[in-house]
């Protein structure tokens, strides 16, 4: 028995059993679909959660720096910083999530610039 076994098995001898008419195939892939569009769903929800959570810090830190007299590099940067976030929300709520991921990021980091110059 030196030779290749043949790739396709006679039917008598395949250790898959075939789909009945009982059991739907598409089952399976129903349910993986279902779970991805959950996942999706969660994504959108806690990036839109993040965005406006971070733009309402931003715009507390803006009014409490603003009550201070801090400088308006700081103001400006808080405000931007606020601004960001709140445009990430609506990324997110749109269903874009990575490019909201990384709005945020980008807002939180004016954010902490304003800190760094006051």
């Amino acid at each position: 028995m030196s030779g290749r076994p043949d790739s396709d098995l006679p039917p008598d001898t395949q250790t898959t059993p075939q789909p009945t008419e009982d059991t739907p195939e598409d089952l399976p892939e129903a349910e993986d679909e279902d779970l991805l569009l959950e996942q999706a769903r969660r994504a959108r929800w806690a990036s839109v959660g993040t965005g406006a959570l971070l733009a309402l810090a931003g715009t507390a830190a803006t009014a409490l720096r603003a009550a201070d007299a801090a400088p308006a590099l700081v103001l400006a940067a808080y405000a931007c910083g606020a601004a960001v976030c709140a445009l990430a929300a609506v990324l997110g709520a749109r269903g874009r999530t990575r490019r909201a991921l990384w709005t945020t990021v980008a807002g939180v980091m004016v954010m902490a610039l304003g800190d760094h110059f006051d």
